[in-house]
């Protein structure tokens, strides 16, 4: 292998690899990877995409389609709908219950209590209402704890925009990048292509020999092999851009980006940060810090539900009931019974009854008739009304009241540890960055140096070669030595301007180019 392929391969290998990190690698031992699958199997329709695109404009568009961050918010409704729940169990509960039912053969009649074998229709109507005088204050901290809980999903979408808006401004980058190194090897493409015709005029006039033309040409073939590679790249790029913002590629063949005019590394002064300032305002505005904090309050109210179970329990109950029932049938008086006469008789001295001439008069007796039973009437005289106060104390349940405060102690202390390194990975995150963005800036710096030396060198290399003082061979290692040195350069631009956005990310300021 050739010097100039080393550095090609070299050079296209750093591409990939540059910035595919992001600023999320130091919070996560997972390969960076978009954050949704391809709109190509999405139900939504498909979207045209005109350019160019900022980077501005991207953001803005991955945030209203990006569906981890639907799912955020889909999220964060359900934990809205916990809370309301939790909030209406102060209210009391009330239920109606209605029953009809037929019996047959032999039964306690619910309206005599008496046994009785017919066939009868019967309904049952009540209404029964519980309210929670007390109960450990478990349904007031479970409202406290579900309003922690909704307030930490409402960061968490917070944090899916910022991490959606930094991975889109990574791959933005990354393919601003790769097309500069499209750029940059069609221009050694174009400069072998010169370098030969001037090759075959001193070829032509016997002023070198012709292993130097096909050392040019051999040049021109890997410098041809540099830009498909570096397309490849720049096409890669430009796919995951498309799959960050939900685009159907299908649509998206006009797709471009708006590249931005960004000043050089070496125009600035060295960078210098104060982490520690960085870091204590990062905490007081990052969202997964805010949401990390949250559920540790959340694990705290927890505990204090899992304790309201030591406590008694007092409720009241209140309900109303009739019924109905076909075999409560009713009498109505229709009216008095005709006098009757009824003849005396008398025992005589031997023991037999003998009449006399004297009559009895009974007095009249009321006449009932039987009715059916009438729904209205029956359900006005079965009425009920009931009251009760109820009180529960617990003693001994087989331990579960004191493995739950112990499984909630636990889960806090887990909350906890948590927030912990949820802050740890913020400072590594905050000081990485930092180390990168030093380390790519003073590395430009050396990298322009180098440029500006290697180009002297290559032309001095060019007049030589031209006048027949130089091989092909050594000449083309002078130009790969330029091509390479002007590769790295590209690369450290890149990746001190994207981790210094990164930290300007941190301190609240807006992400833009």
């Amino acid at each position: 292998m050739t010097a100039q392929s080393t550095c090609l391969l070299r050079a296209t290998l750093g591409l990939a690899g540059l910035l595919a990190a992001g600023p999320l690698a130091a919070q996560t031992t997972q390969p960076a990877r978009p954050a949704s699958p391809p709109a190509a199997a999405l139900a939504a329709p498909a979207v045209a995409a005109t350019g160019p695109w900022s980077l501005q404009r991207a953001v803005d568009y991955a945030l209203d389609h990006n569906l981890d961050v639907r799912l955020n918010r889909l999220t964060a409704q359900g934990n809205a709908q916990i809370l309301r729940q939790s909030k209406a169990a102060l209210l009391p509960a009330v239920n109606l219950n209605a029953t009809q039912g037929w019996n047959y053969g032999t039964y306690v009649n619910p309206v005599t209590s008496q046994f009785q074998s017919a066939t009868t229709r019967s309904n049952n109507f009540s209404g029964q209402g519980q309210l929670v005088i007390f109960q450990g204050f478990i349904l007031r901290n479970t409202i406290r704890r579900n309003t922690l809980d909704y307030e930490a999903s409402m960061q968490d979408i917070e944090k899916a925009r910022n991490d959606l808006s930094l991975n889109v401004a990574s791959q933005f980058l990354q393919l601003v990048l790769a097309q500069e190194l499209v750029r940059a090897n069609q221009l050694h493409v174009n400069n072998d292509q010169a370098q030969i015709e001037r090759t075959k005029l001193l070829l032509k006039a016997g002023s070198i020999p012709e292993s130097t033309l096909l050392d040019n040409q051999s040049q021109l073939a890997t410098d041809e092999l540099s830009v498909v590679t570096s397309q490849n790249q720049a096409n890669l790029a430009r796919l995951a851009l498309l799959q960050l913002l939900n685009i159907d590629p299908a649509t998206a063949q006009n797709f471009e980006i708006e590249v931005p005019s960004l000043p050089d590394p070496d125009q600035e002064a060295p960078y210098t940060l104060d982490l520690n300032a960085v870091y204590q305002q990062a905490t007081g505005t990052r969202p997964e810090i805010q949401a990390a904090d949250l559920r540790v309050q959340s694990a705290r109210r927890s505990v204090d539900i899992a304790r309201g179970s030591y406590y008694p329990r007092l409720f009241l109950n209140g309900s109303l009931s009739t019924l109905f029932s076909s075999a409560g049938a009713t009498r109505k008086l229709t009216g008095d019974s005709l006098s009757v006469y009824l003849p005396v008789v008398q025992r005589a001295a031997n023991g037999t009854i003998q009449p006399t001439s004297y009559v009895s008069f009974a007095g009249k007796q009321p006449n009932y008739e039987t009715l059916p039973p009438r729904f209205a009437d029956q359900l006005s005289s079965n009425y009920g009304k009931a009251i009760q106060f109820g009180l529960s104390v617990p003693i001994l349940n087989g331990l579960q009241v004191r493995t739950g405060v112990q499984r909630a102690l636990i889960n806090e202390q887990a909350a906890g540890v948590r927030a912990e390194q949820a802050r740890l990975t913020l400072r590594q995150s905050i000081e990485q960055a930092y180390a990168d963005a030093r380390a790519a800036q003073l590395q430009y710096s050396a990298a322009t140096r180098q440029v500006a030396a290697l180009t002297l060198t290559q032309r001095n290399s060019e007049i030589r070669f031209n006048n027949g003082l130089l091989s092909g061979t050594e000449f083309n290692i002078a130009k790969n030595n330029l091509n390479y040195a002007v590769s790295n350069q590209i690369q450290a631009k890149y990746t001190f301007i994207f981790r210094r956005k990164v930290l300007d990310f941190y301190q609240g300021r807006p992400l833009a180019l």
